[in-house]
C-alpha cells in the first residue's frame, strides 16, 4: 500500500511570541530559558528526524503542497478575518483571538499548513494515495471561522472537507478526534449539518472549558451527528480502546462515511505538560490499526490524519512513528524506550474498570 506524507520545512518555523507557558512575558511572569509557547516545532520536527533515522521516511510518499487558497479559506472563515490576519501578518505578527500569536509572515504559513491538509484529503479521496498523515503546523481544531484559539489559527480538517466537497470528491465525511483537548472548532463548523459527522474524545475540564459537552449533540439537520465522549482524567490504554470500541467504532458503522478523518494529536500521552491522560505510544498505535480497518470496512480505506496537538518533545515522535508505521503497514519500529515504565504506570484493575463503565454509560446515553 502507499502511504502519504504531507510536509513542509516552512511549517516549522510559525513562530510565536515570548511566552512562558500561555503567559505573555512581563511583570511578575519571567522568560523560560528555551521560551515560547507549548506550541512549537520541536515535536514534529524531532518526529520527522525520528521517522528518517529508522527509515520509516523511506516507505512513505513524501509530499508537500500549495498553500490554501482565498476561495479554499472563504468557504470555512469570513473574508474579514482573514483581511485582518493577513494585515497583522504583513505588518510584523501578533496575537489574534486567546492566545494564538505568530510571526511576520505567519498567514502565509498557517495557509501552507491547510493546504497539506487540503492535498492529503484530495490525494486520498482521488484514490492517489491509499492513505495519508499531514504534519499540519500550525493546528486547526480549535479555530472557530471568526475566532482562532488554542494556538489554532485556520481550521485546517474544515477548509479540508469543504476543498474535497467543491470538488465533488466525497460526500459524507467523519471526523474523528482524539486530540486531548475538545475540537470545539470542528464540531462548530458542521454543527448543524450531517454530511459531517464529528467524534471527539478528550479530556473533561481541560480546554475548552466551556465546550464538550456529552449532551452537545448538533442541531437542526445536524442533530445527532455530533459526538462529544468527555474522559475522566487518568484515562489509560485500555480505557481509550474501549472508548473506540464502544463508542466510536459503532458510530461510524452507523453513518458510513466516504472518508474518515482523525485529528490526530499526540497530547493524551502519559507525560504530555498540557493534559493528565496515561495513554502511551502503543495505544496511537492500536488505535490507529483498529480505525484503518474500520476504514477498510466502510469506505475502501480512506483515511487522513492530521496533526494537531501534542507538547511533549520526548515522547511525542515515539508516539508519532508508531502511529504512522501503523497507518504504513511498516514492520520498522522505533521502540518506546518507556514502554515498561508506562504499563506499571497505567490505572489500577479498580480504577480501569470504573473508566470504562463511565464509557459504557456516556454510550448508552448516546444510544450506542
Amino acid at each position: 500500500m502507499t502511504t502519504g506524507f504531507f510536509m513542509d520545512e516552512r511549517c516549522f518555523w510559525h513562530a510565536g511570541g515570548n511566552y512562558a507557558f500561555t503567559m505573555p512575558v512581563g511583570g511578575l511572569v519571567q522568560p523560560l530559558a528555551a521560551g515560547g509557547l507549548p506550541e512549537n516545532p520541536e515535536t514534529k520536527r524531532r518526529l520527522r528526524n525520528l521517522m528518517e533515522v529508522t527509515g520509516l521516511m523511506a516507505e512513505l510518499d513524501v509530499r508537500s503542497a500549495a498553500p490554501a487558497s482565498r476561495e479554499d479559506l472563504l468557504r470555512v472563515h469570513p473574508a474579514a478575518y482573514l483581511d485582518d490576519f493577513k494585515r497583522l501578518s504583513d505588518a510584523g505578527g501578533g496575537e489574534l483571538g486567546l492566545r494564538t500569536p505568530f510571526a511576520a509572515g505567519g498567514f502565509e504559513i498557517a495557509a501552507l499548513s491547510a493546504g497539506l491538509s487540503i492535498a492529503a484529503v484530495e490525494a486520498v479521496a482521488k484514490g492517489d494515495l491509499d492513505n495519508a498523515y499531514a504534519l499540519s503546523r500550525p493546528p486547526g481544531h480549535h479555530a472557530l471561522p471568526d475566532f482562532p484559539n488554542g494556538f489554532c489559527l485556520l481550521a485546517n480538517i474544515a477548509i479540508a472537507i469543504e476543498a474535497a466537497k467543491a470538488k465533488g470528491l466525497v460526500r459524507r465525511v467523519a471526523v474523528l478526534d482524539w486530540d486531548v483537548h475538545h475540537g470545539n472548532g470542528t464540531e462548530a463548523i458542521f454543527y448543524d449539518r450531517d454530511d459531517v459527522l464529528t467524534i471527539s474524545l478528550h479530556q473533561e475540564g481541560n480546554y475548552p472549558l466551556d465546550t464538550g459537552a456529552l449532551a452537545d449533540r448538533g442541531d437542526g439537520a445536524g442533530a445527532g451527528y455530533n459526538i462529544n465522549l468527555p474522559m475522566h482524567a487518568g484515562s489509560g490504554h485500555t480505557a481509550y480502546l474501549h472508548a473506540l470500541d464502544r463508542v466510536v467504532i459503532p458510530a461510524l458503522d452507523a453513518y458510513q462515511p466516504d472518508m474518515i478523518i482523525v485529528a490526530c494529536g499526540f497530547d493524551a500521552s502519559i507525560v504530555d505538560p498540557l493534559a493528565r491522560m496515561q495513554a502511551t505510544a502503543e495505544t496511537f498505535a492500536e488505535m490507529t490499526q483498529r480505525i484503518k480497518a474500520v476504514a477498510q470496512k466502510l469506505c475502501g480505506g480512506k483515511l487522513v490524519l492530521v496533526h494537531e496537538g501534542g507538547y511533549s518533545e520526548a515522547y511525542v515522535p515515539f508516539c508519532g512513528h508508531a502511529t504512522i508505521a501503523a497507518l504504513a503497514d511498516s514492520d520498522i519500529t522505533a521502540p518506546d524506550p518507556h514502554a515498561k515504565n508506562f504499563r506499571i504506570r497505567q490505572p489500577s484493575p479498580a480504577f480501569d474498570a470504573f473508566l470504562r463503565a463511565s464509557i459504557d454509560d456516556m454510550a448508552q446515553e448516546l444510544n450506542l
